[in-house]
Formats: C-alpha cells, structure tokens, sequence
C-alpha cells in the first residue's frame, strides 16, 4: 500500500487521454493504459472485474503491481456517482480503502438504486448519493443533461470532477457537513422507503425471469423503488389508478460479475401486445433495447433521456385501461415464453443480447 500511495494522481478530461499515460474510470477509450470500467465489454483486466466500476478501483489498490496502476493521469468521459467515486478513489488510494465498504455501497446505490436499508452504513451511503446529486444538480446540471445545454458530456463533465474531487473527502468524514444539500433527497427517500416496507405496499417475485412486481400506491424514488430489488434485473410497477412503468435495470446494460443474469430482451413485442388491450387512447412504447434503463409506459409527451433517468414520481404516469392483474399476467407471459431455454449467465455480448431478442437459441448458455 505504501507504494501505491506514492502514485501522486491527478484527474485529466477525457479530451487529453492520449496526452500522457491515463487510467481511463466507467468508460472504454483507445489509448487507456488501464481500464476500469463495468461496461460490457471493457477492458477491465479479469481479476478487477465488479459490478461497479469503482469496485474495480477498489479491487485494483489492493494490487498495486496491476500494469498500467502506476499511471499518474485519471479520466472519465462522463459524471456519475460510480465514476466519481472510482477517479476520486485513484486520488485518494489511502482514504478509499479505510471508507471501502461505505465506498462501495455509494456507488451501488448510484448506479443500481440498489440499498439495503438494514446495512449499518446504509444511511451514510445514502446521504452521500443525496449530496453529489443536489449539488450536481444545483451547480452544474442533471444527468443527460449536457446535450441539451450543447455541449458533450466528456467536455462538460470535467467541470463537475473539478469541483466534487477536493471537496467530497469533508463530506465522507463528516457528513453533517453536507446537510443542507442532501437532507431533503434524503427525507424524500426516507418517507417512501416506509410505504414501500408497509402493509400498502406488496411484492411478488418472479426469480427464474429476474421479475419483481411491485404494487404500490404512488410512484416513490427510485432508491426506495429499486433499494429491496437486489438480485432481480426487472421491475414492474404497479400504482394506484391503474398506473403502471416496466424498466430493465442498469444490471443489464454493463458486465455483472457478481452472478448471471438473462440477455435483454425487446419491449417491442410487449408494446404492441399491449396496445391491443389498450382502449385509453393512449399507446404503449418502450426504450430502445441497448438503453441504459429502457422504460416500457403508456406514452404522453415523449420523454427526454433525463425525465427518464429522473426519479418515477417526477414524471407524469398515465392510467391505462387494463387491469392490474391482465398487465402482471401479459409481463409474465412475455418473460417466460421469451427467456425459454436460454440460461442465465456472465458477460453477454450486445451481439448475444440482440440475438436473444431475436429468438435465437444460438445465444442459449
């Protein structure tokens, strides 16, 4: 550890990547001396590979010897929660490792919404998420938000990591010192985790498909939707007034090492089975099938990828004419019939996933 330490690192954006030896974080570039990403089909040397990226990092400051380690120049080509922890972690190897199980439960919660409430640092994590969000968004702008601003996220981010990289080591130690940032996403959070955990609130699981059915009574946050769904990759939502959102989480975009999860498959047949049911005048649509978080929901206004991205009861959910029982059934029809004889395993390729969606049986593990 001692001489891993000695590695004076410093953040670079993504634009000077080839200008000196770079450790690249949650992304893939030509040129990285070493990555450290869960993206599918990145580079992360074998032994490194986690379900987030900045368990990589985690895991890579317990190998100091890993070629490419001793770079000095760290880069992400995007902001989030996961990536900031791992480039801020490359700054802060000594830190990083003493806070590493808070570390890793922060970057879970960003980049899954996965938290175990009865963790003992649970709340820790949680406040942490709450304050790098508020003051994202505060100061800069929200996730997906660059485009619209125009300008490129790998540009536009390197002012977000300028800011949070010497400010978030106060906040880990002390985070009463961040109060009044985080305390009410925080709240917001706290509140819904309760409805979701009462008698309101029931869950159905569906593990051979990775389906969890939640009947609730209004849209939550998601780090209280998503926070008991650990272990399963979908999640049906069923709300008061017939109002109903399926999403494929973020586990199915990047390379889970920590089990194997079944291919992606596309909404689009779900969509139109759907829309013959449907007599609201509204229509079923769904995300494309390589999106980070496709959403299947009767549509209003189209989305923008940051409404989609936003928490469930920030945007407008609209009621269907189909019952709740007759939309549980479909989902679970469509799953089953789709992931018929194709195993569950590690490491899909998009090739994979898109030939499962397909129906081909080439793809079954």
């Amino acid at each position: 550890m001692a001489e891993l330490c000695q590695v004076k690192r410093f953040f670079v954006p993504f634009a000077q990547l080839r200008q000196q030896p770079t450790i690249v974080v949650d992304s893939v570039a030509n040129g990285a001396v070493l990555t450290l990403a869960h993206w599918r089909g990145a580079a992360t040397p074998e032994a490194l590979r986690d379900d987030t990226s900045a368990g990589s990092v985690l895991r890579a400051l317990h190998q100091p010897q890993t070629p490419g380690l001793q770079a000095a120049a760290v880069t992400a080509n995007h902001f989030d929660v996961d990536g900031f922890v791992g480039v801020w972690a490359l700054l802060h190897p000594g830190l990083a490792l003493q806070h590493e199980e808070l570390l890793h439960l922060v970057a879970v919660l960003g980049d899954f919404r996965e938290l175990d409430a009865r963790h003992p640092l649970a709340d820790q994590a949680l406040q942490l998420v709450c304050w790098l969000n508020a003051e994202e968004k505060a100061r800069f702008y929200e996730p997906f938000g660059a485009p619209a601003r125009r300008r490129r996220e790998d540009e536009a981010s390197a002012e977000k990591f300028a800011w949070f990289l010497p400010r978030f080591a106060e906040v880990l130690a002390n985070p009463e010192s961040g109060r009044a940032a985080w305390e009410p996403e925080y709240r917001r959070v706290k509140q819904a985790q309760q409805v979701m955990q009462a008698a309101q609130t029931k869950w159905v699981a569906y593990p051979e498909i990775g389906l969890q059915v939640i009947h609730t009574p209004q849209p939550p946050p998601y780090y209280a939707l998503f926070g008991p769904t650990a272990g399963f990759d979908i999640v049906l939502s069923l709300y008061e007034g017939q109002r109903y959102e399926l999403e494929y989480k973020y586990t199915t975009w990047i390379d889970l090492a920590s089990r194997p999860t079944l291919p992606r498959l596309s909404l689009a047949p779900l969509a139109a089975r759907l829309n013959t049911l449907e007599a609201s005048g509204r229509r079923w649509v769904c995300d494309g099938i390589t999106d980070t978080g496709p959403l299947l929901r009767l549509q209003g206004q189209k989305l923008s990828k940051t409404q989609r991205y936003a928490d469930p009861d920030a945007r407008p959910i609209y009621p269907s004419s189909i019952a709740p029982e007759v939309i549980e059934a479909e989902v679970l029809a469509f799953f089953q019939t789709g992931y018929a004889g194709i195993q569950p395993r590690r490491y899909w390729t998009w090739a994979e996933v898109k030939a499962a969606s397909s129906g081909s049986h080439v793809v079954a593990g």
